[in-house]
């Protein structure tokens, strides 16, 4: 995504301001760049760039402007549109219009409030963000260039997330946990069934707690969510650290692990905090090392057997395997640290 810096009236002394992050400068016609960045030119409502229309300026004031931008896809490069009054829905409608085609998207923004909304329209957002000489507008566009280029690496690295080992952990105890203050994450994405987390009172055996995915006969599913227990629990993160369920916020990124071993991180919107009774699992992995979880004793809390089935904590007896993964290393601050530490 592009940042413009918009001067066509040609009123502003550009070295004054920190110009680092813009990409072109629109100006009159009769002018030429004061700096040495690309220049657009304007010739009433047409885009002019090294002698030739490259696009239009599009005031969208209702939905003939709408129309207008969506006539001249495909037959311009550039759209720059400007807005009598701010509104998302007009962009996204264009943004999709100009998907597979070669026209692109240009967006005048008038508040800094503005930059987001246009750089992530449709998750796919404009291509330039259009700014006046301001520091305040600039900073905004500049943020959002940068957030807009971090969130294209994400994409790529989720692509590639690499998977995680799981293994049988063998159930060897089952008791009542008292009450507790219990945790559910909510995610600002849906998880797939056979997802969930990675959740345990041990930072080096945690269990795979299933997503509210499924139907039941007492609640509708809940496809964003993952009851995950207790304040104290450790909680398996996007960069294979760990917190604290008590640490996590909003805006915190979780490892989301499938039975299947495929793993993708996924955003923490929301935590749900509510007094409840608890189930204590102990668990023993394939090297006798015993670890213990708590859960909330609720049918609509599952974890996940090694023949991939979902299983309701309620249902869980001493004997039968779920699965989960291990890690022989201590943790410190979360993360791993060849050092050995007791937990029980």
């Amino acid at each position: 995504m592009e940042v413009w810096l918009d001067n066509r009236d040609n009123l502003a002394e550009l070295s004054s301001y920190d110009t680092d992050c813009i990409d072109c400068i629109i100006q009159s016609i009769e002018e030429t760049a004061k700096l040495d960045l690309p220049l657009i030119s304007i010739d009433g409502k047409g885009l002019i760039q090294s002698g030739k229309v490259v696009g239009e300026i599009i005031k969208i004031d209702g939905s003939e402007g709408q129309n207008k931008a969506r006539s001249l896809v495909g037959s311009v490069s550039w759209l720059l549109l400007e807005f009598e009054n701010w509104s998302m829905i007009p962009i996204e409608n264009i943004i999709a219009a100009c998907a597979g085609s070669p026209t692109k998207v240009a967006a005048l923004l008038r508040s800094p409030a503005e930059a987001q909304g246009a750089a992530f329209a449709l998750e796919i957002g404009v291509d330039a963000l259009v700014v006046i000489p301001d520091q305040v507008m600039i900073d905004s566009a500049s943020i959002a260039k940068s957030q807009r280029g971090e969130l294209v690496e994400n994409t790529n690295i989720v692509k590639d997330y690499e998977e995680i080992k799981l293994q049988p952990l063998l159930i060897t105890n089952i008791e009542t946990g008292g009450l507790s203050d219990r945790y559910c994450i909510d995610l600002t994405s849906l998880l797939e069934v056979g997802e969930g987390m990675l959740i345990g009172s041990s930072s080096s055996c945690m269990a795979l707690v299933h997503g509210e995915t499924l139907t039941s006969d007492y609640v509708p599913p809940r496809p964003f969510r993952v009851n995950a227990g207790p304040p104290h629990a450790y909680i398996a993160m996007a960069n294979r650290t760990t917190k604290y369920l008590s640490e996590l916020k909003a805006g915190d990124e979780i490892l989301i692990v499938s039975s299947s071993e495929h793993c993708r991180p996924a955003t923490v919107g929301r935590l749900k905090i509510e007094r409840r009774p608890m189930l204590l699992f102990t668990v023993r992995n394939k090297n006798n090392k015993e670890a213990q979880m708590f859960t909330q004793q609720a049918e609509t809390v599952r974890l996940v057997t090694p023949e991939k089935e979902n299983i309701a904590v309620t249902d869980l007896t001493i004997g039968q395997y779920i699965l989960g993964w291990s890690d022989p290393d201590a943790r410190h601050i979360g993360v791993s640290v060849p050092s050995e530490v007791v937990e029980r």
